[in-house]
Parts: C-alpha cells; sequence; structure tokens
C-alpha cells in the first residue's frame, strides 16, 4: 500500500494495490475508487484533503496488524 499526498492539488491516493486501471466508481464529489478489468479496487482518490481531515493527519498515519509474505 502506498499513499502520497499532493498538497497543490490538495489531494491524497491511497494505491491499494498494483493493478491496471480499468474503471473508476465515483463514491461522492470528492471520493473516486480506481478498479481493475475484475472490479478489484486499486486504489483511492481523495479530494479536498484539507476540509475533510485534521490538519495534522499526514503525521498521525499509522499501520497496523501488517502481515510480511
Amino acid at each position: 500500500m502506498k499513499i502520497t499526498f499532493d498538497k497543490e492539488a490538495d489531494a491524497m491516493y491511497i494505491e491499494v494495490s498494483e493493478g491496471a486501471f480499468a474503471k473508476n466508481r465515483k463514491i461522492d464529489d470528492e471520493t473516486i475508487i480506481d478498479l481493475d478489468k475484475n472490479g478489484k479496487i486499486i486504489g483511492i482518490e481523495l479530494l479536498n484533503v484539507s476540509k475533510r481531515m485534521s490538519s495534522d493527519f499526514l503525521s498521525d498515519i499509522r499501520v497496523q496488524n501488517l502481515v510480511s509474505s
């Protein structure tokens, strides 16, 4: 999983898995899910992040139950 934040665009992208983009599904005006050809989620785009999360959200990201292969 990879999380990127574009401060200028005020957008965050959460890459859930690798895969070829096939289509997206709009959840609301500020949330878009990218899907592969089998309908599996490959990423989540969040728009207007600064208005939706606290100002220190990036410093408070935690990973729990990390499973290694």
